[in-house]
C-alpha cells in the first residue's frame, strides 16, 4: 500500500525557514513525480512545486519561485521542500503527492503537515 507521510511543519516568523520532508513508501512504480501542494483557509488550492524521481526535473509555483527549492532523496525515499524567505501568505496546509508516469491515473497523498509563517 503506498504510503506518503510529511514532516517538518511548523510555526516560523516572516523571513525564516522550513525544510519538510514527504516520505515515500509501499509502492513498485519505476517513474513517478513528487509534488507539493498547499491549502489555506479561504484560498484556493496552490501548486507548489514538483520532482521527477529519476531524471530530477523540477517545476515550482509562480508564488515560490526563488525562495523554494525541491528536492529528492533515493536512500532515503523521501523528496524535500526547502522554504526560505517565508512570508505570512505561505501560511497553509502542506501535503505531498505521488503521482505515476504513464497511463497509470492514481494519485496518492499524504496527511499534510502545517506552516504557520507570522508577521
Amino acid at each position: 500500500q503506498v504510503h506518503l507521510e510529511e514532516s517538518g511543519g511548523g510555526t516560523v516568523q516572516t523571513g525564516g525557514s522550513l525544510r519538510l520532508t514527504c516520505a515515500v513508501s509501499g509502492h513498485s512504480f519505476d517513474q513517478y513525480a513528487i509534488g507539493w501542494f498547499r491549502q489555506a483557509p479561504g484560498r484556493d488550492f496552490e501548486f507548489v512545486a514538483a520532482i521527477t524521481w529519476l531524471g530530477g526535473a523540477t517545476d515550482y509555483g509562480d508564488s515560490v519561485k526563488g525562495r523554494f527549492t525541491i528536492d529528492r532523496d533515493y536512500d532515503k525515499n523521501t523528496a524535500s521542500l526547502q522554504m526560505n524567505d517565508l512570508k505570512p501568505e505561505d501560511t497553509a496546509l502542506y501535503s505531498c503527492k505521488l503521482t505515476p508516469a504513464g497511463a497509470d491515473t492514481s494519485e496518492y497523498w499524504g496527511q499534510g503537515t502545517q506552516v504557520t509563517v507570522s508577521s
